[in-house]
């Protein structure tokens, strides 16, 4: 993608239609975390391919483990629960990069998914103007999974609170 913003739909949607499953905020930021590579080279190279790209969000959630407990004030403060592990903060690194790279395999004609071959065959599988528009369109059900998934949260807050509200009186 020419900016790393048409990820966050499909990543977004996947992250929370997953969310049991996956750690989000290691989900979402892995789009960033590998375009880091296009800043410094200038083009898509190894961590765009699904070898190289799986051993880079493993290692990026290796990094952010440490900062588990940042993420959890973060999804606190977007109203979702957060629970997390070493093993499903890797395996949301690796699927969220895996989902950039077969996105960016479709747009870009650097990229090659299946490194170390050259073949390139998801390239223009879908026109640069439709793929922008899918992941543009993936941000709607995103926010649908959202409010859904918030929901639950805030009738749990509200839950704790009358009755703490009850016990006081």
């Amino acid at each position: 993608m020419p900016f790393t913003p048409y990820h966050f739909g499909p990543s977004g949607f996947f992250a929370l239609l997953f969310r049991k499953y996956l750690d989000i905020p290691v989900f979402m930021l892995a789009n960033v975390i590998i375009d880091i590579e296009v800043l410094i080279f200038g083009h898509h190279f190894y961590t765009h391919t699904l070898l190289l790209g799986a051993a880079t969000g493993a290692l990026w959630a290796v990094a952010a483990y440490p900062l588990r407990h940042f993420f959890k004030k973060i999804m606190q403060i977007f109203l979702l629960p957060y629970q997390t592990n070493l093993w499903k903060m890797i395996v949301s690194g690796i699927l969220s990069i895996w989902l950039h790279v077969i996105i960016d395999g479709i747009y870009h004609w650097d990229v090659r998914v299946l490194w170390p071959s050259s073949s390139k065959p998801l390239y223009r599988l879908i026109s640069e103007g439709n793929i922008k528009i899918i992941c543009l369109c993936f941000f709607v059900p995103a926010i649908i999974l959202y409010v859904f998934a918030v929901i639950p949260y805030i009738k749990q807050k509200l839950k704790k609170s009358e009755t703490n509200g009850q016990r006081t009186e």
